[in-house]
């Protein structure tokens, strides 16, 4: 899974576009040209719109995000300007390239307007982590090379400074509008912030890049350079954490808010519809994916119960959770311990990726530890993807408190975030050609972690799980998805409690209390996000049952894989045209080998 909260992160990691090459044997409409003057329009709007867009050496390459008032009001006009001219373009006239452009395009731009509409700049922090966190990896966003890329370098760490204070200033802001995170998330969040706070300032993070410079700079210019920066990270970078930190002890957490409910914000109940329309890409209520939940829980709760049966547990349910979350033999003894069951599991996987797909990505991945100022309160896993084309993709593992990390959910985790999931999505994604830059990067959760959720159930196919518990701890992920339907909809739009909430996800799955508590708090700071995983898959797995129903003997899984990732991440509603198209293509073909 990805997350991106604030306007500094859509523009850190949104690219800038490029016009797409069209067809040949279409014919090009004017409605077709409409859309790449937009596109042009687009990319000169992201070029302009943040330094991380079109970094030059010497010059914005050394700024950071500019978040003030007048700034970003200004940026949302231009915004709404480009949205309006791109929703009246006539849809239909475009070609099948231009049609995907034009959906993920407006897609993007609209939650973009939504976002500064429903002021989450007022809340650059989630339960997990904040923006002191992600500004913190600016030193892999930059390729340091020259004596002036380190000048550059030097320059941003000069306005971290001013950053924080454009941030600060919004969350001061956000507390007198009654716009906070709630304080029951915010419990040991400033842990944090401490771990940036370093009295050797060689430890700090923001001085690695300083460790080992690039050749081509003289001894002496390095020497130069290395003073200057840890005087800069120790007067200003360490100040500027610290002041952060007595923030948020002293004024943010008592002054956050007692109600969970997204609902409790104000226009709560139109941001969190909102918010679940964004996440899922499709028209659904809250009501309506409350339902599907709890459907989808009872089904999969029956096929734990199978296993249960399976291996002849002497128990109930509760009484087989518990030994689950207790048996040593379901954990790791060390961090490393940990890593090597993972990177086993992840290379098992990518011997089974040619049976399964046509296409496969060049970029490589990784197995690293989650940081660990993070570790604490961050999830069991994530995916991080390459800032830069010299870099990996990194499949993150939480060593934190190991005997809450159970191995039995390890290879669908994996599967998960690694391969196929997220490492192989967004690496074909990245390395699609002839498309604008934007779809590229975009990154839609319904359709990532969609397709995240649906790579754990290849794992069966492709013959990865190898015991009962093993599939019982894919079974308990996918529970633990089904449930996020129920709980996220229950806390933001039912009145549930925090406590409520906690207890469904944990007599449901066996994930430990730990991960139910942190799970918990990261729906209860990031409404809706947790809706896309089951709503992306079971829309995949609807529109693979559809395509081997049409094709029947003739389908093929590998070349429909690549239907559904070729094209990037896009709104289910696309997905869904996308694959409709594939099979009529596809009967198209077979009904001329008939005749033929």
């Amino acid at each position: 899974m990805k997350k991106f909260l604030s306007l500094f992160c859509l523009y850190f990691l949104l690219s800038c576009s490029q016009t797409t090459s069209l067809n040949d044997k279409e014919a090009v409409t004017l409605s077709d040209q409409q859309l790449q003057q937009i596109i042009i329009t687009y990319q000169q709007f992201y070029q302009q719109s943040s330094p991380f867009n079109d970094p030059e050496e010497g010059g914005n390459n050394g700024k950071l995000p500019n978040l003030a008032p007048e700034f970003l009001a200004k940026q949302n006009k231009k915004l709404q300007k480009i949205y309006k001219a791109l929703i009246n373009i006539d849809v239909d006239e475009l070609n099948a390239d231009n049609q995907i452009n034009s959906a993920v395009l407006i897609y993007t731009l609209k939650n973009q307007l939504d976002s500064y509409s429903n002021k989450e700049h007022y809340m650059p922090l989630t339960a997990e982590s904040g923006f002191h966190v992600w500004i913190a990896n600016i030193s892999q966003q930059v390729n340091l090379k020259s004596e002036q890329d380190y000048r550059d370098y030097l320059s941003k760490l000069r306005a971290l400074p001013h950053y924080f204070s454009q941030q600060t200033a919004w969350m001061n802001i956000g507390i007198a509008a009654g716009i906070t995170q709630p304080k029951i998330v915010l419990k040991g969040f400033e842990q944090s912030i401490l771990a940036f706070i370093k009295e050797d300032v060689t430890d700090s993070g923001y001085y690695k890049p300083f460790k080992e410079m690039s050749a081509f700079i003289s001894p002496e210019a390095q020497k130069s350079i290395q003073k200057e920066a840890k005087n800069i990270i120790a007067k200003q970078v360490m100040p500027t954490y610290q002041k952060y930190y007595d923030f948020m002890v002293n004024r943010y957490k008592q002054h956050a808010r007692d109600n969970i409910a997204a609902t409790s914000l104000p226009n709560g109940k139109s941001y969190y519809q909102n918010r679940v329309q964004h996440y899922t890409t499709i028209d659904i209520t809250a009501e309506q994916v409350h339902q599907k939940g709890l459907s989808e829980v009872k089904r999969i709760r029956a096929e734990m119960d199978e296993i249960i049966k399976q291996v002849k547990f002497d128990g109930d349910f509760k009484a087989f959770i518990d030994f689950l979350r207790n048996d040593p033999q379901f954990y790791a003894k060390t961090p490393v311990g940990l890593l090597k069951e993972a990177s086993y599991i992840a290379k098992k996987m990518d011997a089974k990726l040619p049976s399964l797909f046509k296409t496969l990505p060049r970029t490589p991945y990784g197995v690293v530890e989650v940081p660990a100022n993070i570790a604490p309160k961050y999830t069991t896993g994530r995916y991080s993807g390459p800032a830069r084309d010299d870099q990996a993709g990194n499949y993150w593992v939480n060593t934190y408190r190991l005997d809450r990390r159970p191995l039995y959910v390890l290879p669908a985790l994996t599967l998960h975030e690694a391969v196929p999931g997220h490492h192989l999505q967004g690496s074909i994604a990245q390395e699609m050609k002839n498309v604008p830059k934007f779809r590229n990067r975009i990154y839609i959760s319904a359709f990532g972690e969609g397709w995240g959720l649906y790579s754990e159930y290849l794992g069966i196919e492709a013959g990865i799980y190898e015991t009962p518990y093993q599939d019982f701890g894919r079974l308990t992920y996918e529970m633990w998805r089904a449930c996020r339907l129920v709980v996220d909809t229950g806390m933001h739009a039912q009145d549930w409690s925090r406590q409520q909430a906690i207890d469904y996800l944990a007599s449901n799955t066996a994930l430990s209390l730990h991960n139910v508590q942190t799970e918990i708090d990261r729906y209860i700071s990031w409404p809706g996000q947790a809706l896309s995983y089951k709503i992306g898959e079971l829309t995949i797995k609807r529109l693979r049952k559809s395509a081997e129903q049409a094709l029947g003997e003739t389908f093929d899984l590998r070349d429909f894989h690549d239907q559904i990732l070729k094209h990037g991440s896009m709104p289910l509603s696309m997905l869904e045209k996308v694959i409709n198209q594939y099979i009529a293509d596809e009967k198209a073909k077979i009904k001329v080998k008939t005749k033929s």
